[in-house]
């Protein structure tokens, strides 16, 4: 079945979600602008292709029945369909409908990152709607709901010191220079956390409460928005106290919206500098939310979204689950995941960073003085959001893909505990925990930066694969495959015609392998600068690379199991080494400035309960970054290498054979760090 998945949207504090129902099918791919979504779960789950003349029509629905609009109707047009082509499918829609006495009401038009329109009708106009020209989708509305100094500010500004003992807390600037679009429900504008500072804006798209019994006293509907606001600047609970929040209203009184009003809340927002789009809601996978999200970091803005309160994969669930947008998942004061009743923090690969969200206080709506704690996903967005404005007011120009890995760069890691998720989610969600920036971190820095982006686990036939991207402007200097069985048959680097894909091959006897993209930007430098990067492959083996080209890293496919990597020559550091039977392949990159070098050692033998293995961490030194991790075995040893933060950790089985590891860390030549930023 083809098919995508639409939601409603929860605030993503644990006030809301505490008590509600819900689990998800299986983890949903990340998409990329203009794809189809092959489904693999029952029809009931995500509703039906409907063909008509040969050709398929998608429509599409939530997973979760409760969250469901029955009878309201996304129907999204192609991208480049004219405006007038919007109004006459529209005329033309009721025109037919009503000749067979079926009523189109028709709710919203959008003529933003959509075309299309929002109607009410019948099932039976729903199948005169797919035989519409130019109908690309179409998708049942469905609703959204939000996920609702202390230990958190402290946690921030780890290791510069924290707060100090007079409790005033200084951030290294208050974010002023950047604005923050809340969507949310209301905001109490007078609250002294952030009277003067909040911007209550003309748009209002909200469903009626539900029940009959609703109390709409203003402090309830102003709670979750107040809190959060106070989050982002407030003048004592706030991470950028300086910023600017614009309230775009989306949610109602009890912290519920939809998936139409959230898209007709985003054609509102302005292309401007240094603009922080703060989303603390969740609902089921949306291809329209997410596609609008995609369309404001391509103008510019820097999107962050509540991972949810599910405890469960945050893939499943949009915005969360959209590639461009800053993932944020929520951990307590341990730097634990959140865990708070039947509810928790969402994790796994759609999760870009963990930030302080349990226990937060901060402004409360009951009244202007008043204070209060609440915990979520949605105070975790909140704080991510701060540190963004706080990063864009020092750094205007930077895109949105470098602000996430300067925040990545400067998370504390490896604190969180993760043995209790799934085993499939624990190698690829990441322990990072967001802290602020170093003050000395300016538009000087020409520093690399590089992060892990995993696919979602292939299929379990021989040839199965899966494929992972990059984001818009960064570079991929390597591709790496991970199987938990090591039955793998490597990986690939193919390049389509806006951007380079890694692509993972599972092994004959596999059971399912993820493929892992090494995606790197250089400082706050344009990353199509020729003087800096600009990758490719190299290809056949051995290709002798021109002296203005770096080489950050190989990668190597057999049509057998492959039972080692191809790996930089550490000799002639302009060629890959593989065995006879496995085809080899470079990564090149344009930047005469880029150095690296190999770090290889032999894995060693550890003892546990479950029996003997090896295994051996490669970390690159200061002011050095993880470009490639593999690892090279002379036998038949089962090896798995997996890159994470600026680390390759490679395991395998114990054998007789010498197995090792193998990492590239590169460094731009021209980086000049200033004292303070070293830690």
């Amino acid at each position: 079945v083809n098919g995508v998945k639409s939601s409603r949207i929860w605030m993503t504090s644990m006030d809301w979600w505490l008590g509600r129902g819900g689990r998800a099918r299986s983890r949903v791919p990340q998409m990329q602008q203009g794809e189809v979504m092959q489904m693999r779960t029952p029809l009931s789950c995500c509703g039906a292709g409907i063909l008509q003349g040969g050709a398929r029509h998608l429509w599409t629905r939530v997973f979760q029945a409760a969250w469901r609009m029955p009878g309201q109707y996304l129907v999204i047009l192609q991208r480049d369909t004219h405006e007038s082509q919007v109004q006459r499918s529209i005329r033309r829609l009721r025109a037919r409908a009503a000749r067979r006495g079926q009523p189109v009401e028709l709710l919203q038009t959008f003529s933003g990152a959509l075309r299309g329109f929002l109607v009410k009708m019948s099932r039976e106009a729903l199948q005169l709607a797919v035989k519409l020209p130019h109908v690309h989708y179409i998708e049942e509305d469905s609703s959204i709901f939000a996920q609702s100094a202390p230990w958190n500010l402290q946690r921030l500004l780890r290791p510069y010191g924290g707060i100090p003992e007079n409790g005033t807390y200084k951030p290294p600037n208050d974010g002023g220079m950047a604005e923050v679009y809340l969507m949310d429900g209301s905001v109490q504008s007078t609250h002294r956390e952030v009277e003067g500072r909040v911007l209550i804006t003309d748009f209002n798209h909200v469903p009626e409460e539900d029940g009959v019994r609703v109390h709409r006293q203003v402090s309830q509907c102003d709670s979750h928005g107040t809190h959060l606001a106070g989050v982002v600047s407030g003048s004592d609970s706030g991470v950028a106290r300086g910023a600017a929040v614009n309230l775009v209203r989306v949610l109602n009184c009890q912290g519920k919206g939809t998936v139409s009003g959230a898209l007709a809340g985003k054609e509102l927002q302005p292309v401007t500098d240094a603009l922080v789009v703060l989303l603390p809601f969740i609902g089921g996978f949306s291809r329209s939310l997410n596609t609008a999200c995609r369309d404001l970091v391509s103008h510019g803005a820097v999107v962050i979204a509540a991972a949810g309160n599910h405890r469960d994969d945050a893939c499943l669930y949009s915005p969360a689950s959209e590639p461009e947008v800053i993932t944020v998942g929520a951990v307590n004061s341990a730097d634990q995941l959140m865990s708070q009743g039947a509810g928790g923090s969402n994790f796994g690969r759609c999760v870009d960073v963990f930030a302080p969200g349990d226990d937060i206080v901060s402004a409360s709506s009951d009244c202007s003085t008043c204070f209060t704690s609440r915990s979520g996903t949605s105070q975790a967005a909140a704080h991510a959001a701060g540190i963004a404005a706080v990063i864009l007011s020092s750094n205007q120009n930077v895109s949105p893909v470098q602000v996430l890995q300067m925040m990545l760069h400067h998370s504390i890691r490896n604190t969180i505990n993760l043995l209790p998720l799934p085993e499939t989610q624990r190698l690829n969600t990441p322990n990072l925990v967001a802290k602020l920036t170093p003050p000395c971190h300016s538009l000087a820095d020409q520093e690399l930066l590089c992060r892990s982006v995993w696919s979602e686990r292939s299929g379990r036939d021989r040839g199965d694969m899966a494929v992972s991207r990059c984001r818009q402007g960064e570079e991929m200097m390597s591709c790496s495959s991970v199987a938990p069985d090591g039955a793998r048959a490597g990986e690939a680097i193919t390049v389509n015609a806006d951007y380079m894909e890694c692509v993972a091959h599972n092994g004959p006897s596999g059971h399912g392998v993820y493929a892992v993209a090494r995606c790197c930007v250089i400082g706050f430098l344009p990353s199509m600068n020729a003087n800096y990067t600009s990758c490719q492959n190299c290809w056949p083996t051995g290709f002798p690379v021109a002296s203005v080209h770096s080489f950050p890293g190989c990668t190597s496919h057999s049509t057998a199991e492959l039972l080692s990597d191809s790996r930089s020559h550490p000799g002639h550091r302009r060629h890959c080494l593989a065995r006879e039977i496995v085809t080899s392949q470079a990564v090149c990159c344009h930047a005469s400035s880029l150095e690296c070098h190999l770090v290889c050692r032999g894995l060693i033998p550890y003892l546990l309960l479950s029996g003997l293995f090896l295994q051996v961490e490669l970390s690159c030194l200061p002011g050095w970054t993880l470009t490639d991790c593999k690892a090279v075995s002379e036998g038949s040893i089962v090896v798995e290498p997996v890159a994470k933060d600026n680390s390759c950790l490679v395991r395998g089985a114990a054998g007789e054979n010498r197995t090792a590891g193998v990492a590239v860390c590169c460094r731009s030549a021209s980086e000049r760090r200033s004292s303070c930023c070293k830690h």
